[in-house]
């Protein structure tokens, strides 16, 4: 099972709002999820990203492959700090 960390998009039309999750790459963008890893509000000024960096990070050891979509919302948190 190879598993993928990605956005899941929950927000209504014209109204995006994003889950961090881990899934099955062969799953649907919407399928089930194995984890919630944080949240992406594009709509929100300030604070866009929220996520659980040791879930990510356990993941990732696991073998996890993270979505360049998702690997880019974490490079701008990290410089933000």
């Amino acid at each position: 099972m190879s598993i993928i960390i990605r956005l899941k998009r929950i927000g209504t039309h014209k109204r995006p709002f994003y889950t961090i999750v881990a899934v099955d790459s062969r799953k649907k963008r919407d399928g089930r999820v194995l984890e919630i890893l944080g949240h992406y509000n594009p709509r929100e000024a300030r604070e866009r990203v929220t996520f659980f960096q040791e879930k990510i990070k356990a993941w990732t050891k696991k073998g996890a492959l993270v979505s360049p979509t998702v690997k880019s919302l974490l490079k701008i948190h990290k410089e933000k700090e």
